[in-house]
């Protein structure tokens, strides 16, 4: 399923204004408090957004990334995601929680503006040389949208609020992920050249994929996949956001592997909905 330039826009706009409400009634002493992204505070989960959000807008703008480069001079001309993400961090460590919220407000609402404004007709070509490469412009709002969810996930964990599930999060995670199988299979040293699998998901977030496990291959209509994985939707976001093992779920039945099992296995393994 191919979302169309309108429908993505309005998604990511949705996404965003529901985070909003999230930290609007997260208590306000919550931000120093611990959250599920080990070693963060909830602060610190806003402080990495923030730097993140500032850099997509300034890119997509035509403006060079300064906190990109920031982080180069720093690092002998090397930039590496976990490595930015401490570092922008440990930037707004000291900054007011309430600082920290509205410098990621005001980044990520001009990242909206400005991606609104990319010509319709160089949407799909459109491309920004993001932190671990260069990447088209309309992932990358995916990519922001789904990080505003499983951040948003964490700050509601780490505040004591109640889950808010949603299917177009939860699905941009699932195609995420799964676009980005040949690649994270890729840097876990595996190769599965001329091999698919089939991804049937259920519930909030559904949705059927034949994917290949190759960079640059793409299985033919008539292919039978190689392996299969069906199951909840929610459960394989949630593995694909590196936030529960997909073996945990493979236990409880939420997640089932058939065809050739070792793929299978491989691809809960190794799911990611973005590049550490």
């Amino acid at each position: 399923m191919t979302l169309h330039r309108e429908e993505l826009l309005g998604i990511a706009h949705a996404e965003r204004d529901r985070l909003g409400r999230t930290i609007q009634y997260a208590p306000a002493a919550s931000w120093d408090g611990p959250s599920p992204c080990e070693g963060w505070r909830n602060k610190d989960v806003m402080a990495h957004m923030a730097a993140q959000e500032t850099a997509a807008a300034q890119l997509i703008g035509g403006e060079a990334a300064e906190e990109f480069d920031g982080f180069r001079e720093a690092n002998d001309g090397d930039l590496w995601v976990n490595g930015f993400n401490e570092w922008a961090v440990q930037l707004r460590a000291e900054l007011p929680a309430r600082q920290v919220i509205g410098d990621w407000g005001r980044a990520v609402d001009l990242f909206l503006m400005r991606a609104s404004r990319i010509d319709p007709a160089e949407w799909d070509t459109t491309r920004v040389q993001w932190v671990a490469g260069e990447i088209g412009v309309k992932y990358l709002i995916q990519s922001r949208a789904i990080e505003w969810w499983l951040h948003g996930e964490d700050i509601r964990e780490g505040a004591g609020l109640e889950e808010n599930l949603q299917h177009w999060p939860i699905f941009l995670t699932n195609d995420m992920g799964i676009r980005m199988l040949p690649y994270s299979l890729g840097q876990a040293g595996l190769a599965f050249p001329g091999k698919s699998v089939q991804v049937d998901l259920e519930g909030m977030g559904g949705g059927s994929w034949h994917w290949g496990l190759a960079p640059r291959e793409s299985p033919p209509r008539d292919k039978k996949p190689d392996a299969f994985v069906d199951g909840r939707a929610y459960a394989f976001a949630l593995t694909a956001g590196r936030r529960v093992s997909g073996e945990s779920f493979l236990d409880d039945g939420n997640l089932v592997v058939g065809g050739d099992e070792d793929i299978g296995l491989a691809v809960l393994e190794h799911v990611h909905a973005y590049v550490e």
